[in-house]
C-alpha cells in the first residue's frame, strides 16, 4: 500500500492536533494519508492505553485515512537509536510516502522533539541501499525510500511557522477527531486530575489558534509548520 502522506506523533492524538485539518483536506481531494503513533500514551495522567486505543481508531474513522498502527513503543522513555530507527524504516519502506509530518521541532513535552528528530533521521536512512531491512509480512527484502519532504507540525510552544496551510472549512472535522479522545480533554463532568490539556481553554485554544495562523495568510483557519530544508518553487506565481 502506497500512502501520499504519512503523519505520525510520539503519542495518540497528536496527529490530530498537529495537523488533523490538513489531512482531512488532502484525503478530501482523494490523497491516501496514514497515521503512526509512535507509542499508546502509557503515561498520560487521563484514561488508559487501552481507552487511548479505542480513541485513537475512532479518530482514524472520522478523518477517513487509509490505515492506522501503533509501534508501541515506550512513552517517555524510547530514544533515537538504531533499533527505534530501523523499526521505522520498516514502515517508511513499505508504505513509501511521498510526504511525511511528524512532531514539532521541539515542545514542552519530551517525546515531541524525540519523536520529531527519530522521524527525521529514519526517513533519512531509509533511503540509503546498504541499510538492510525486510518485510514482517514476507520476509522479503526491502526497496530504500525516502520521502520527498518531511515537515512538523506546530504543538503546545508558538514557534513561528515556515508556512501555512489554508485549512478553511476542515476545522470542524479535525475537532470531531480531537474530540474522539474523550479521556484527555475537557469534560466537566471527569473525575481524573486536571493536565494541561484537559482544560476548555487549551480546548478553545485549537480554534483560536488556527484562526490566528490563517489571519496570517489571509484565510479563516490555518495548520503551521516548520520544514528542515527550505522548500522549492518552479515559479514565482505558485506562491499565494
Amino acid at each position: 500500500m502506497k500512502l501520499d502522506i504519512l503523519a505520525i506523533g510520539s503519542h495518540p492524538d497528536d496527529v490530530e492536533l498537529g495537523c488533523g485539518a490538513t489531512l482531512a483536506k488532502e484525503i478530501a481531494k482523494g490523497k491516501k494519508v496514514g497515521i503512526i503513533d509512535l507509542t499508546r500514551g502509557e503515561l498520560g495522567t487521563r484514561g488508559t492505553a487501552e481507552t487511548r486505543d479505542e480513541e485513537s481508531e475512532e479518530a482514524a474513522r472520522i478523518l477517513g485515512v487509509t490505515m492506522r498502527t501503533n509501534m508501541e513503543f515506550a512513552d517517555g522513555f524510547f530514544i533515537n537509536d538504531k533499533w527505534h530507527q530501523l523499526e521505522l524504516i520498516k514502515q517508511i519502506r513499505k508504505f513509501r510516502p511521498e510526504i511525511v509530518i511528524c512532531n514539532a521541532l521541539e515542545d514542552r513535552h519530551i517525546d515531541h522533539g524525540k519523536g520529531s528528530k527519530l522521524v527525521s533521521d529514519a526517513c533519512f536512512l531509509s533511503g540509503l541501499l546498504k541499510v538492510d531491512t525486510k518485510c514482517e509480512e514476507d520476509e522479503h527484502w526491502q526497496e530504500p525510500w525516502r520521502p520527498k519532504a518531511v515537515y512538523h507540525y506546530i504543538q503546545w510552544k508558538n514557534l513561528h511557522p515556515d508556512f501555512v496551510v489554508d485549512v478553511s472549512g476542515f476545522m470542524e472535522l479535525k475537532m470531531q477527531a480531537v474530540m474522539a479522545y474523550k479521556t484527555q480533554f475537557f469534560d466537566p463532568k471527569s473525575k481524573e486530575p486536571e493536565t494541561p490539556i484537559s482544560s476548555k481553554n487549551f480546548t478553545d485554544s485549537i480554534e483560536y489558534r488556527a484562526r490566528d495562523m490563517g489571519r496570517l495568510i489571509g484565510a479563516e483557519y490555518g495548520e503551521g509548520y516548520n520544514v528542515e530544508r527550505l522548500p522549492a518553487v518552479d515559479s514565482l506565481f505558485d506562491l499565494k
